[in-house]
């Protein structure tokens, strides 16, 4: 789900490549090349690489690196520089690294921002070259395609949010006599968690590029749609819940009514993590929806989803799970206390009261090995943070979403596939929650499958931690492909 444990949702850090903006040709030329640094993360040591390059027109970009998780060559945002101070925007995990160059040019002293949390972070340069990593994602479709690919660009329908987006649609059979222009029946696909482009770029794996690439070849048009202030999308993407991107669905749903190559009788929606979310959303309100897939989407209470996540990302990165059983009732309790509570003091009143509550009976080193809480300071940032969290408008109405009220109004065919090793979106909780929704909306036409070795990303892991993604060549699990093509072609309707 975009979450990402990241947050949660999931532990998982986006990264997209950059627009910047232009500098002093001296500033640029101290603040050009390599960059490391250590983050203190509750204890653990998290090593980061910054990668500062500039053009001939004296235009910075940047990536980044965190070699602890064998994640490489990470698109920041856009490079501002303020001075002498340089910020790297990180918009995909609502983060920034803001840093000041010291006297001696050698060091930056700033601090790192992601979601509510801010940590100390001292930069170090280490070279003037800028040396980047391969990466192997051997799956990403290139050039030439046996099918037309196209850029198009929409409204929607108060023309708030102009959206970019590529279409891909077969050829037509230069053999075939057609007594008019050929229809294809379509997909429309919806990102996870989180500002993604159009291709849902996460560490370098372009699962949605993978899925439109298939599909076409198997003869079905494919709508991929940059998020809201992502690529050539507009909008207010910090300021949207799900309810705004599910409007913007509509948006593209109508876009593919205006089509001549499109068999309007026959789109449906795909949605990966947050966008299985929002694709019953939309299908339970609009009957021009013909099917829905939902890849490792939700299927039980969202706040219950996100509990079960924080344990399951935890334990797949090595702590104990008999321990981690001891945090569930602190995150159950806070999330309680503060989820519907506007006034965000009172709200962090009661939540350092539930984790007085929690730590009564805890050792001090069970609690900071949980929660990196080791005394009042750190226990008040603790707090704070799951406020800032949840007070954000995005993160509030996701938290509190049952996506059975949706699931319960969908008659349409439905496919749920979720990775055996998802840890973000456990599969047998989550998929036992779509089943028993649609069964009690008396859908007659649907299938739900738990595929063998696979994580969230469906990717066939190994350790299977959110950590992992980056490490892995594969970007998505070709067997889920042709799963996803055949019933679309057949199974749906037998």
């Amino acid at each position: 789900m975009r979450c990402k444990n990241k947050k949660c949702k999931m532990q998982k850090v986006h990264f997209f490549i950059i627009g910047c903006l232009f500098c002093l040709n001296a500033f640029c030329q101290q603040i050009s090349g390599t960059w490391e640094g250590v983050l203190q993360v509750a204890g653990n040591e998290i090593p980061v690489v910054f990668h500062i390059t500039k053009d001939s027109a004296r235009k910075l970009s940047a990536t980044f690196d965190s070699p602890k998780q064998k994640a490489y060559n990470l698109a920041c945002g856009d490079v501002i520089i303020k001075e002498d101070s340089v910020i790297l925007m990180m918009p995909i995990i609502k983060g920034r690294y803001a840093g000041l160059l010291n006297d001696d040019k050698k060091k930056l002293t700033g601090n790192w921002h992601q979601g509510p949390a801010s940590m100390p972070l001292l930069m170090k340069k280490t070279s003037e070259a800028v040396v980047i990593k391969e990466v192997k994602r051997p799956q990403t479709p290139k050039p030439p395609f046996p099918y037309k690919s196209e850029d198009v660009e929409y409204d929607n329908s108060d023309k708030s949010v102009h959206f970019g987006a590529t279409f891909t649609v077969p050829l037509p059979d230069p053999n075939a006599n057609y007594f008019r222009a050929p229809v294809y029946p379509t997909v429309l696909l919806i990102t996870g968690s989180g500002k993604q482009d159009r291709d849902e770029t996460i560490y370098d794996h372009k699962s949605f590029a993978i899925i439109a690439d298939h599909l076409t070849r198997q003869g079905i048009a494919v709508l991929r749609v940059d998020d809201r202030d992502m690529g050539n999308t507009t909008g207010n993407f910090n300021i949207a819940t799900s309810a705004d991107f599910a409007k913007d669905v509509e948006a593209g749903l109508n876009y593919l009514k205006t089509r001549q190559d499109v068999d309007t009788g026959n789109i449906g929606l795909l949605g990966h993590s947050e966008g299985g979310m929002i694709a019953p959303m939309v299908a339970s309100k609009r009957a021009d929806v013909r099917f829905i897939i939902l890849l490792a989407g939700p299927g039980v209470k969202v706040s219950e989803l996100m509990e079960q996540q924080a344990i399951d990302v935890a334990a797949a990165s090595g702590t104990p799970r008999k321990s981690l059983e001891k945090y569930r009732p602190l995150y159950r309790e806070l999330v309680k206390a503060i989820v519907n509570e506007a006034d965000t003091a009172k709200a962090f009143s009661k939540g350092m009261l539930v984790f007085d509550d929690w730590q009564k009976d805890k050792s001090a080193l069970l609690v900071l090995s949980l929660t990196g809480v080791k005394d009042e300071k750190s226990k008040a940032r603790f707090v704070e943070s799951f406020v800032k969290q949840l007070s954000t408008p995005w993160y509030n109405y996701f938290l509190q979403f049952d996506p059975a009220e949706y699931l319960t109004k969908i008659n349409c065919p439905v496919l749920a596939l979720n990775g055996e090793k998802d840890v973000q979106v456990s599969a047998k909780q989550n998929l036992e929650g779509i089943q028993s929704a649609l069964e009690k909306a008396g859908n007659k036409n649907f299938k739900t499958m738990e595929i063998p070795g696979l994580n969230h990303l469906f990717q066939h892991c190994k350790k299977c931690s959110t950590d992992e993604y980056s490490e892995l060549e594969e970007s998505f699990d070709p067997g889920s492909l042709e799963i996803i093509s055949n019933w679309i072609k057949t199974g749906r309707f037998k």
